[in-house]
């Protein structure tokens, strides 16, 4: 019984503030268009120019490129954790892995997919 006020109490908390911080800043910014906001951001196109333009294949390269080296990092978390309880094999499996990482990353830097023109 206590557990579960715990959890509501952190449930009623945490929405409570985030309604408190969207509002105050919603009220506190600024609508207007200026400059910086009309500016082209990130992709190098301007954002109120006519739809259509097809990306370049660069912009969808470093976004996969970054999704796979984010998803393989992530393992690196649970096998922290249990590092001392897997013993030699979870070890020499983690190096393993990390080196086939490493071979991928080399190969992409030599082939130039990670330069930005």
């Amino acid at each position: 019984m206590l557990e579960s006020l715990g959890y509501l109490t952190t449930l009623i908390l945490g929405t409570v503030l985030s309604v408190i911080l969207l509002t105050v800043s919603f009220l506190t910014s600024s609508r207007a268009l200026d400059v910086e906001k009309r500016s082209a951001y990130e992709c190098g196109f301007d954002p109120f120019d006519k739809m259509g333009h097809p990306f370049e294949i660069r912009f969808y390269l470093v976004a996969i490129l970054f999704l796979i080296f984010d998803l393989e990092i992530s393992f690196l978390f649970p096998w922290s954790i249990v590092y001392n309880e897997l013993g030699s094999l979870g070890f020499w499996s983690m190096r393993g892995f990390l080196g086939i990482l490493t071979v991928g990353f080399y190969i992409e830097w030599v082939e130039g997919a990670l330069d930005w023109q």
